[in-house]
């Protein structure tokens, strides 16, 4: 069976990915697994290039295929901010608390009214194999920032409990979204899905 590397520190972004590849017949591994220290750059300007720089210095470290994703809150309000900045929107750091990042992105909403506070979570997810070749894909979900926050908070995940979708009248967020909603809205399931048929051209078929 085929191994591929889910390259993320996120223990969400990890059990995630790996349960939406789960129908594939491939292995997938972690950075844990294979004792892999090294940090990837992300400070680049754009989600797609900072997941394929991620997936390029993974899979060149672990000589396997990998897999990266990038992305984040994009507010339409505060002209797509934090957006490539999302987890370290506070003070530059990602050592803030997923709590302090619900906290801070509802202050800088505060008095918003709600025909303004529409935004959108945005994944770029990059595979990149062991030549050198690097393929990409990209999916959102749109919705409106909640006044108050969904009460159940999903580690890794802060900005699912601000994200309401009118549509449905639901947080986006596993404790609220039945399961043919996630199939639907899901927008690293979105993305993946379109690397599917490159994972099963390369390795399976």
């Amino acid at each position: 069976m085929k191994k591929i590397l889910i390259a993320t520190t996120n223990p969400g972004k990890f059990f995630e990915i790996k349960e939406f590849l789960s129908d594939l017949p491939i292995l997938p591994v972690s950075l844990n697994e294979l004792k892999i220290t090294q940090r990837a750059r992300e400070d680049f300007p754009t989600f797609r290039k900072n997941s394929q720089h991620k997936a390029k210095f993974y899979s060149e470290i672990s000589g396997l295929p990998a897999i990266a994703d990038d992305g984040g809150l994009e507010i339409a309000y505060l002209h797509g901010a934090p957006g490539v900045f999302s987890r370290r929107w506070m003070n530059g750091s990602e050592d803030v608390s997923d709590q302090e990042l619900i906290e801070f992105t509802l202050y800088k909403m505060k008095g918003v009214p709600v025909n303004k506070r529409g935004a959108q979570l945005r994944t770029v997810i990059s595979l990149a194999l062991p030549d050198g070749i690097v393929y990409s894909a990209s999916a959102k979900v749109r919705g409106i920032i909640a006044e108050k926050p969904y009460y159940i908070l999903i580690p890794g995940f802060p900005y699912r409990s601000l994200l309401y979708l009118p549509e449905i009248d639901k947080f986006y967020h596993s404790q609220e979204m039945t399961q043919k909603e996630t199939e639907k809205y899901n927008h690293r399931k979105k993305a993946l899905e379109k690397l599917k048929k490159i994972i099963r051209k390369q390795f399976i078929d």
